[in-house]
């Protein structure tokens, strides 16, 4: 496994991040912790959740079962760097109250108390903001930051879905207030066959040193060879890869894009995952295996190379916006 550094801190993590969103619902907890074990065997030190998941009248599950895997001790703790996130609201559906959601310091305070009971640990490496919050000021924000870090509840913030100028507002109120690190990384959707994020919150990430961390890699399963898939009578399209599949022109693309792969013998999958690690200011995607067998694919990966004909090919058959300013102002 590669590592790199987090953004512009010191903090060292592997160049696949290993997402839980299906932690719970739709992998149990035995597999869950074989999942876990076999990302820290293939040394992925850098582990993604967020207080939500589990969903429904489950919200939270997730978080329990990354708790339950860290209480079988064997230094799993230690060597993971463990991101979770704040926002949405945990209460029953139905059943929202106020100050149960958002980002006021009532609210960040309640969530990370929780969050730490159910992962069983007495700090969070990276505690992310799932959303922006309209309604709270940055300097609340991080004022309660600020205590969780004096506390050892959390060592760094990082954001989640921010678009650029919110990026530049957090820190910019963080260097105002001083003693305030700010934001060290900024997880957004990205992948070849979503690349707005190079307009302004790329760039906006890489001015103020953010680590980027991509979700959704493989665009909802649509760049993991859903096309052949189908052909061979595979698991048909669903959600987001079926709504893709639907524009004929980003199904033409798909299909151009696993014609190219098939000539050049790659997998469409770890493909799209090596195209995002060759990407300025990427740190590392989320991949969110429901099995063993995917996690061991996204592995491959990371060693493989792709050449600058290649490259070119992708950006043929998926151009991105083009450099910012300039692909929106001219």
């Amino acid at each position: 496994m590669k590592y790199t550094q987090l953004g512009r801190t010191g903090l060292k993590v592997s160049r696949l991040v290993l997402g839980t969103m299906n932690f719970g619902p739709q992998t149990d907890e035995t597999e869950s912790h074989a999942i876990m074990d076999s990302a820290l065997d293939a040394s992925i030190n850098f582990f993604d959740t967020a207080n939500v998941y589990g969903w429904g009248e489950n919200k939270g599950r997730t978080e329990e079962i990354i708790g339950n895997w860290f209480a079988k001790g064997g230094e799993r703790r230690d060597k993971v760097v463990l991101a979770t996130k704040v926002y949405g609201n945990m209460a029953a559906e139905g059943d929202a109250w106020p100050n149960h959601d958002k980002l006021s310091a009532l609210s960040i305070r309640r969530a990370v108390d929780a969050s730490l009971r159910r992962l069983k640990t007495d700090y969070i490496d990276l505690y992310q903001f799932h959303h922006i919050d309209r309604l709270t000021s940055f300097d609340e924000i991080w004022q309660a930051i600020d205590v969780l870090v004096q506390q050892g509840k959390v060592l760094y913030a990082g954001s989640s879905n921010f678009p650029g100028y919110k990026i530049a507002q957090a820190n910019e109120t963080a260097a105002r207030r001083g003693g305030t690190i700010g934001l060290v990384s900024e997880q957004c959707l990205y992948n070849l066959a979503e690349r707005r994020a190079e307009m302004e919150v790329i760039p906006a990430a890489r001015e103020y040193g953010l680590g980027v961390i991509p979700w959704s890699p493989l665009h909802g399963g649509a760049l993991g060879g859903v096309i052949r898939k189908e052909v061979e009578g595979g698991r048909r399209a669903a959600g987001r890869t079926a709504d893709t599949l639907a524009d004929p022109v980003a199904r033409s693309r798909i299909q151009a894009y696993e014609d190219l792969l098939d000539k050049h013998g790659l997998e469409p999958g770890e493909t799209a995952l090596a195209w995002l690690l060759t990407r300025p200011g990427v740190t590392g995607p989320i991949v969110g295996p429901r099995t063993t067998g995917q996690l061991e694919s996204a592995i491959r990966a990371v060693g493989l190379e792709l050449s600058e004909e290649l490259l070119t090919s992708l950006d043929e058959i998926f151009p991105g916006p083009g450099p910012s300013p300039e692909a929106f102002a001219w």
